[in-house]
């Protein structure tokens, strides 16, 4: 059976998903944003298998989300640092971070905690919208077609014509 390849579908949600769409690749950027960059710092952190991680650096590496840096020579021996791209991804990290501390923190309480830096204030992520502030949630936002969309299988919203009035 052929695996779906994410990365072809005209959707940004399945294009991002084909990158970090496991829980491995998610928690190895986590570990980098946080100050953890070496192989053996990650793979203690995680406890997943070389391989394993292996993989999911190679990957991250060629999709421009992390980059290699060499800090020894004889053996070579590299650390992982956010490119422009990963650093962008982190706030999608604190969203999904927010989402998890409101239904799956437990009884104690979410494990981390975000300190802003700009306000001196504990914080949570909150996705919002670029033009007015306003948060942007489930039933504030609707869908449409984009410049880059086109008909196919995972894309059932371009293939849709919609009533509402085109965006301004």
């Amino acid at each position: 059976m052929a695996r779906t390849d994410f990365g072809r579908i005209a959707c940004s949600i399945a294009r991002s998903a084909a990158i970090v769409g496991d829980a491995w690749a998610l928690l190895v950027v986590r570990d980098v944003a946080v100050g953890l960059h070496r192989f053996d710092e990650i793979q203690r952190d995680l406890g997943v298998a070389t391989n394993v991680l292996s993989d999911r650096l190679q990957r991250l590496t060629d999709a421009g989300v992390l980059r290699r840096h060499r800090y020894e020579q004889h053996p070579d021996r590299f650390e992982y640092l956010l490119t422009d791209k990963g650093r962008d991804l982190v706030p999608v990290l604190l969203a999904l971070m927010a989402w998890g501390d409101r239904w799956e923190a437990g009884p104690d309480g979410p494990p981390l905690i975000l300190y802003h830096h700009d306000c001196h204030h504990i914080t949570e992520a909150a996705v919002t919208c670029g033009q007015c502030g306003n948060d942007l949630t489930a039933d504030s936002v609707e869908y449409r077609p984009g410049p880059g969309g086109r008909p196919a299988p995972g894309t059932a919203i371009i293939g849709t014509v919609l009533t509402s009035p085109p965006i301004e």
